[in-house]
C-alpha cells in the first residue's frame, strides 16, 4: 500500500496546488485532501475521527485564517484556527512527520533578508498567531515549520492569492496603491509546492524558509503582474509605506532560503525570472511546467 499524506486546507491556495500536483511529484504517495467544508479542524471529535480514518504517514498543515484583516477583526477566531487547530493536529501526528506552513509575517520587517536564526517580532495578529503555532509545533523535535513567502497562484475558490485579489479589485474599479518601499520574496505556487513535496518526503525536522530568490518591492511585483494581466495597468499606482494609515505593515519581509534550497533538486526561481521564462498562452501561469 502507498503511504498516505494528509493535506489540510485543500481548498486554499497552497493546499490546492499540493493536491493537484501530487501525481506529478509524489506518484508513490496516496494524497488525502481535507477542506474546511468537510472537517472543522477546531472540533476535536471530528478531527480525531478524521485521523482514525486516514492514519497518515505525513501531514502538511496548510489550513489557516490567513487574511490579515480578518485576523485583526477577530483575534480569538484567528488564534482558534491558527494555534489551537495546529496544536490538535500536531498532537495526533506525534509519531509521524508533520509540516506546518508558517509565514514571513512573523518578522517585523525592520531588517529584511531574514534567515532561520533571526529573532521574530510579529506586528499583526496573523503573525502573532503563526509565531505561537510555531512554538506548539516545535514541542515535537521531529516536526518541521516552513515559513513561506508571498505566493502567486490560482486557488480553487479564485480568491486566495494576491494576484487574484488584484485582478478582482481592478475589475471593481478600485485603484491599488503599491508601495515602492515594502519588500517581499514572491514565488509562484507551482514551484513552491514542488519544493514542499520534495522536502516533505525527506522527513527533515526543524525550521526552514521558502521563497523566491529575488527581493522585490510591492510596486515591482505589481508591474510584473500587470505585464501579464493588462487590465491591471490602469489600476495600479506607486506609493510609500510612510503615507499609509492603518495597522502596522512590516516594510521588508524578504527571506533567504538557502537552508531548504540545499535539500532540493531544482533552483528556487525568482518572480521576475519565472514570468520571463514561462509563457502564459495555455494552462496555469503559476504552475510548474510539466517539461521541467
Amino acid at each position: 500500500m502507498k503511504p498516505i499524506a494528509l493535506i489540510t486546507g485543500a481548498s486554499g491556495l497552497i493546499g490546492g496546488y499540493l493536491v493537484r500536483s501530487a501525481s506529478r511529484w509524489v506518484p508513490d504517495w496516496d494524497v488525502r485532501a481535507v477542506t474546511r467544508n468537510e472537517v472543522d479542524l477546531t472540533d476535536r471529535a471530528r478531527v480525531q475521527r478524521l485521523w482514525d480514518r486516514h492514519r497518515p504517514d505525513l501531514v502538511i498543515h496548510c489550513a489557516a485564517l490567513s487574511r490579515t484583516g480578518l485576523c485583526e477583526q477577530d483575534p480569538a477566531q484567528a488564534r482558534l484556527i491558527n494555534v489551537e487547530a495546529t496544536r490538535l493536529l500536531a498532537g495526533l501526528a506525534r509519531d509521524v512527520p508533520f509540516i506546518f506552513l508558517s509565514t514571513d509575517q512573523v518578522f517585523d520587517g525592520a531588517k529584511g533578508q531574514y534567515v532561520e536564526t533571526d529573532a521574530i517580532h510579529p506586528l499583526n495578529v496573523y503573525g502573532h498567531t503563526k509565531a505561537e503555532a510555531e512554538q506548539v509545533v516545535f514541542e515535537n523535535p521531529a516536526h518541521a515549520v516552513v515559513r513561506i513567502a508571498l505566493t502567486a497562484g490560482t486557488s480553487p475558490t479564485r480568491d486566495r492569492s494576491f494576484v487574484e485579489d488584484m485582478v478582482r479589485s481592478a475589475a471593481k474599479g478600485a485603484k491599488l496603491t503599491l508601495f515602492t518601499d515594502e519588500f517581499r520574496c514572491p514565488m509562484p505556487a507551482g514551484a513552491l509546492v514542488r519544493a514542499l513535496w520534495e522536502f516533505g518526503v525527506q522527513r527533515r525536522p526543524g525550521l526552514y524558509h521558502l521563497g523566491g530568490h529575488e527581493r522585490l518591492s510591492r510596486w515591482e511585483i505589481g508591474e510584473l503582474v500587470a505585464a501579464r494581466f493588462p487590465e491591471l495597468r490602469s489600476s495600479i499606482r506607486p506609493g510609500s509605506v510612510a503615507d499609509y494609515h492603518g495597522p502596522p505593515r512590516p516594510p521588508d519581509l524578504s527571506m533567504r532560503s538557502e537552508k531548504i534550497q540545499a535539500l532540493l533538486s531544482f533552483p528556487l526561481p525568482g518572480f521576475r525570472q519565472w514570468l520571463t521564462e514561462n509563457p502564459s498562452e495555455s494552462g496555469d501561469l503559476w504552475d510548474y511546467p510539466a517539461a521541467r
